[in-house]
C-alpha cells in the first residue's frame, strides 16, 4: 500500500521557533518531486521557499496564509508508492510519481481509504533527500510511528497536532520532566510554571526554553485579558506583533532580559579614513570600496587584538565561549524591516572581497532574497546608524553576541590639529559590550584602537 509521510517545518535558522505561512506553492492532489518547493514561509526576518524530502502526491495542507506555524508542527503529508504493493501505487514502479490524473487520483483514493503509517519529517534513512533548508537541522531525532484512520471522503486539511501548549494535549502526568537546561527549569521557576503541565515540543518531548516563555505569555495574556478587556478606540490602529517586527522585539527584548550592557563611546577624526578610500576607489571605480567594508575591516583588526569580545555565555553551563572565526553581521534597513545579514570569516577576506559581499548582501536583503544562512551565525554586529542622520545612539546588543559597534554620520565640525582649529570630517562610535565577557578597560581599548585606525588608517598596515 501506499505509505503517507508526514513532512513538519523543519528548523529554519538559530532561534527561529516558528514561520508565517505566505502562500502555497502546491494543492492537494498535486504530484510533487523530492526537494520541491511546497510553501513559502516568512521567517524572523527572510522569506524562504521550504522544499518537500518526498516525492508523491500531496494529501494534506495544514495551515492557511497568514498562520504562524511552530517548528516541528506538520506542513503537509505526502503519499509515497511502495515497492510491495503494486495496487496501491497503480502498478507503477516504487517511489515513482503518477504523470497522469487518473493515476493521481487512484494513489490518493489508495492512501485516504485505510489506516496508513505516518512518519515523521525526520523518516528514515533514504526516504527522502535530506535536503530541506542544508545546514538547518533535517536530520533529528529517531522517527516515531503511530496509526491514523484517515477519512475515506477526502483528506483533512486542517491542523491535527497541537502546538507545544498545554491546551491541546492532556493532562500531563505526574512524574520526571523531560527538560535538561537548568536555565529552563529557573526560567520556569521564577514564572511559577509547572513544568509537568507543559507538552515539550523537542526531541522526544523535550522541554525547550520557548515552550516555558510560550507558557509565561500565555499567562500573562489570559490575566491581563481577564482583568481588563482590552477597548477599542475610534481612530485607533492596532498592528500584529508578529513576523519580522515579531522577531525583532523578542530578539531585543531577550537581549535586554539577559545581557548586563554597558556602552562607551568617542568622537575621532575620520578625514583620513575617507581621503584613504578615496585612494582606494581611484583606480577600479568598478570595483568601490565602501566606508562599511574599511570599519568592517578595523573590527577584524581590534577583534584580534581584544578575542574576548568575539564571543558568546553559555548561560547553561555558565561558562563564556570565545570563538575563532569572526562572522561579522550589519545592520540593514529594508521595507520588510530591520535585518543583520552576515559575512562569514570577515577576518580571512580582504577589504575589496569584504565590500563586494556586503554589498551581495545588500542587494539581497532589499530584494527580499537573504536565506536564513545569511542572517544566521554572527560573533559581531556593525551598526551605521549614521545613514538616518544622526550623531549617536546606544545600540542593543544583537543576542546572543557580546558586542556592538555604533557609527553615527560623518559631518564636518570643528577639530584641534596640530594645536591649530581646523574643519575636519568627524564621527562619533559608540561600543556596546555584554559586561559578563569582560571589563571596561578591555572595551575602553577595542573602541579607543578602533578611533584610531579611523584616524590613521596606516596602522592596519601593522595587522597585515
Amino acid at each position: 500500500m501506499a505509505a503517507v509521510k508526514e513532512f513538519a517545518l523543519p528548523d529554519l535558522g538559530e532561534g527561529l521557533t516558528e514561520a508565517e505561512i505566505v502562500r502555497w506553492m502546491v494543492e492537494v492532489g498535486d504530484v510533487v518531486e523530492i526537494d520541491q518547493p511546497v510553501v513559502e514561509v516568512e521567517t524572523a526576518k527572510a522569506m524562504v521557499e521550504v522544499p518537500c524530502p518526498y516525492a508523491g502526491v500531496v494529501t494534506a495542507r495544514y495551515g492557511d496564509p497568514g498562520d504562524e506555524v511552530p517548528v516541528g508542527r506538520p506542513l503537509v503529508t505526502v503519499a509515497v508508492g511502495d515497492a510491495g504493493d503494486g495496487d496501491a501505487a497503480g502498478g507503477d514502479p516504487a517511489g515513482a510519481a503518477p504523470q497522469e490524473p487518473a493515476d493521481r487520483a487512484r494513489l490518493a483514493a489508495g492512501a485516504t481509504a485505510q489506516a496508513v503509517a505516518v512518519d515523521d519529517a525526520g523518516g528514515t534513512a533514504g526516504s527522502g533527500s535530506g535536503n530541506v533548508l542544508v545546514g538547518y537541522g533535517t536530520a533529528g531525532a529517531a522517527p516515531r510511528r503511530r496509526r491514523v484512520r484517515m477519512p475515506a471522503d477526502g483528506v483533512d486539511t486542517g491542523t491535527r497536532r497541537g502546538t507545544g501548549r498545554a491546551d491541546d494535549a492532556p493532562a500531563a502526568p505526574l512524574g520526571p520532566v523531560a527538560v535538561v537546561s537548568p536555565l529552563v527549569r529557573r526560567l520556569a521557576r521564577e514564572n511559577g510554571v509547572d513544568l509537568r503541565t507543559l507538552r515539550g515540543t523537542g526531541s522526544n518531548g523535550l522541554v525547550l526554553r520557548a515552550d516555558v516563555e510560550r507558557a509565561v505569555a500565555d499567562a500573562a495574556t489570559a490575566s491581563a485579558s481577564a482583568a481588563k478587556p482590552v477597548a477599542v478606540t475610534e481612530g485607533e490602529t492596532r498592528v500584529p506583533l508578529r513576523g519580522v517586527r515579531g522577531a525583532v522585539a523578542e530578539k531585543l527584548s531577550r537581549s535586554r532580559r539577559e545581557i548586563p550592557d554597558a556602552t562607551t563611546w568617542v568622537d575621532a577624526d575620520a578625514t583620513g579614513l575617507l581621503a584613504a578610500r578615496a585612494a582606494m576607489n581611484a583606480g577600479h571605480p568598478d570595483r568601490k570600496v565602501s566606508v562599511l567594508a574599511l570599519l568592517a575591516r578595523i573590527c577584524t583588526a581590534a577583534l584580534a587584538r581584544y578575542p574576548e569580545l568575539n564571543a558568546v555565555v553559555d548561560t547553561a553551563s555558565n561558562e563564556i565561549v570565545r570563538l575563532a572565526p569572526v562572522h561579522v553581521g550589519f545592520a540593514a534597513q529594508t521595507d520588510r524591516g530591520l535585518v543583520v545579514p552576515v559575512v562569514r570569516d570577515a577576518h580571512a577576506r580582504t577589504t575589496e572581497d569584504l565590500a563586494a559581499e556586503i554589498g551581495r548582501l545588500t542587494a539581497a536583503a532589499r530584494d527580499g532574497k537573504l536565506s536564513p544562512a545569511d542572517l544566521t551565525g554572527g560573533t559581531f554586529t556593525l551598526n551605521n546608524y549614521g545613514v538616518f542622520g544622526v550623531d549617536g545612539s546606544t545600540p542593543i546588543i544583537n543576542h546572543p553576541e557580546a558586542a556592538m559597534l555604533g557609527v553615527g554620520r560623518i559631518a564636518a565640525k570643528p577639530w584641534v590639529v596640530d594645536g591649530q582649529l581646523a574643519v575636519r570630517q568627524v564621527v562619533q562610535l559608540s561600543f556596546t559590550f555584554d559586561h559578563r565577557v569582560c571589563d571596561g578597560g578591555t572595551a575602553g581599548g577595542f573602541l579607543r584602537y578602533v578611533a584610531d585606525c579611523v584616524e590613521s588608517p596606516a596602522l592596519l598596515l601593522r595587522s597585515i
